[in-house]
This record gives C-alpha cells, structure tokens and sequence, in this order.
C-alpha cells in the first residue's frame, strides 16, 4: 500500500494545505495511506480529528512524514532541510517554478525523485481537474478587488444623494486572463467603470461581455500562443502598450495588474 504524506506549510508566506479531510477519504477509498503532520489545518480551522475521523494517520513531526511517505503532496517547493529527509524515488506532486525553484529541484533530480508540478499542466480538457493556476486565479482576480476597494477608502458605484451625486469610480485591470476577468466581473458588480488591456486580441470579446471596456493597441497583431497563453511582445508594441496605458492610467482611480509571467514575482 503507498503512502502519501504532507506536512505544514510555512504559515508565514502560506496558509493553504494540500490534502483536506474530503481528499483524505477519496485517497483511502483508493487502497492508500495518508500520514500528516500534527496540527496539519489548525490556522484553518480543520482539527486532527476531522482528519483522523476520514482515516489519516498524524504524526508528531514532518520528519517523520517524510521520512516515510513515498509520494509527498505539498502546495509550494519544499525546503533544502526537508530534502534531505525526503527518501529516494519517491513523488512530489506540488507547485514548482523551473525558474525561482531551479537549485531545489536539481537536487530532488539527483535524488530520483519524480516530480509532478501542477502549475505546469498544459490547457487541455483533460487535465482540467488538475489545473491549479485556473482556480488560485480566479480567487487572486477576485481579492485584488476587494482588497483595492478597502484601500481606496471611497465608495465605488454612483450615488445619488440629497446632498449631492457621486460618480462611480474607474477601474483599469491590465491583463484579462483568469484573474483578469474575474476582477472585471467583480469591479463591475461593485458597480465601477471597467476598463481592461490585453495583449491577446481575443480577450476583447471575453472582455466585454463582462461588461468592460477594451483597451487595445492599434494595429497590434494577436500574442497568443497555441496553449492560449500570451507570447513575448516586439519591442515596437511594448512602446505602443506603453503609451496607451500612460494616457489610461491617470484617468482611473484603481490600477489592477493581473498579467502572470513564469519566472517573475
């Protein structure tokens, strides 16, 4: 029988967990076993038991699930201490970045370790169930709004007072991805102004059937690869882009960046 195991993230840059008390039983409904860490979901508000209670084994120390687990789930890279206690051959399934995450993954290759990084996943219909970066996204689209709005410390949508009438505010979202869109959908439901700019053409319908408006370079040819991603730019659209987003970004009173960009932070 395998054994999976995770451990707690570093709660001070991550607070999500990769296995919850539902996935406990679907991993036991499928003959394996399942060792966390003590106190794996507490800062989530999940008990020990609630994982006991689907069949999970919990251990005092993440030494000592890693130690002997031989697939290993974890939502970022693990670190260099944990490395070293991880077994040979054993399965990482996770998120890593070829770029930020190079060193670290050298020396889980040296291990013959196999890793499986899910943010890698290709756009296709069947790796759907599996695609992380669709669902973080839209949850990132989302927050980027709301946390805007509590700094803008205004209202947002058209007020019409005795006292007088407020007009809504304007938001611009740069790049109309997953989290682009969703941050259109949300701003508009707040009642802003939507505005958005994407180097792929055929965001603009996505766009404004939102409700948004698009803002595109003249004459710009469509950037997007075969995968549905954005491709790098020449030189001559980055000054055009670069033009039309000075000449929008002082007429809005939010600026949303969304655009992802493997490799950058």
């Amino acid at each position: 029988m395998k054994i999976i195991g995770s451990v707690k993230e570093d709660l001070a840059v991550e607070k999500r967990i990769s296995i919850t008390p539902e996935t406990v039983k679907k991993l036991i409904d499928l003959k394996f076993s399942v060792f966390l860490e003590k106190n794996y979901g507490d800062h989530l508000g999940i008990t020990d038991e609630e994982f006991k209670n689907k069949g999970a084994n919990l251990y005092d120390s993440a030494k000592e699930v890693l130690e002997k687990s031989e697939i290993i789930l974890k939502v970022n890279c693990p670190s260099s201490e944990q490395i070293n206690i991880i077994k040979n051959k054993s399965i990482l399934i996770g998120q890593f970045d070829p770029f930020s995450n190079k060193e670290i993954i050298n020396k889980l290759i040296k291990k013959d370790n196999k890793i499986f990084s899910l943010n890698l996943l290709p756009r296709i219909t069947r790796a759907q169930s599996m695609d992380v970066l669709s669902s973080q996204a839209n949850l990132a689209g989302y927050r980027a709004v709301i946390e805007s709005v509590k700094e803008f410390g205004k209202a947002i949508p058209m007020m019409m007072t005795a006292a007088g009438t407020i007009t809504p505010s304007k938001v611009l979202i740069i790049g109309a991805g997953v989290a682009g869109l969703q941050a259109i959908a949300t701003a508009k439901r707040l009642g802003a102004i939507v505005s958005a700019t994407d180097v792929r053409t055929t965001a603009k319908e996505q766009v404004e059937s939102l409700g948004g408006k698009f803002l595109s370079v003249q004459g710009a040819e469509n950037l997007e690869t075969s995968e549905g991603y954005a491709k790098e730019a020449s030189d001559d659209f980055k000054k055009k882009q670069a033009e039309l987003l000075k000449n929008s970004v002082s007429k809005n009173d939010i600026i949303i960046c969304t655009a992802l960009i493997p490799g950058k932070k």
